[in-house]
């Protein structure tokens, strides 16, 4: 069985950073993708971004070249960094890894970019 906790998310101001972390407890393997999405209020959940791979990535659009997934695999971690957030990556943030044979999320950690 594997569990997800998301953490890190805030109230933010334009412009500014934040980290989420999504600890992971059961067993993970990196061959299965694992990342983040994020379901604003009226609106479908999104990839956010995520390994697809044991080294490959792909990333929303909306956040190229300001987030950026990473992961310590002794930790069994996975982080998105954020940068020069805007209000509209304001959001319920999940970590998800997907096993194919089942999908796993976490409860989700709240991001509002606000001033």
């Amino acid at each position: 069985q594997v569990q997800l906790v998301e953490s890190g998310g805030g109230l933010v101001q334009p412009g500014g950073s934040l980290r989420l972390s999504c600890a992971a407890s059961g067993s993970i393997s990196s061959i299965y993708p694992m990342g983040w999405y994020r379901q604003a209020p009226g609106k479908q959940r999104e990839l956010v971004a995520r390994f697809t791979g044991v080294a490959s990535t792909n990333y929303a659009d909306s956040v190229k070249g300001r987030f950026a997934i990473s992961r310590d695999t002794a930790k069994n971690t996975v982080y998105l960094q954020m940068h020069s957030l805007k209000p509209e990556d304001t959001a319920v943030y999940y970590c998800n890894y997907d096993t194919y044979a089942r999908n796993y999320w976490g409860q989700g950690t709240q991001v509002t970019v606000s001033s």
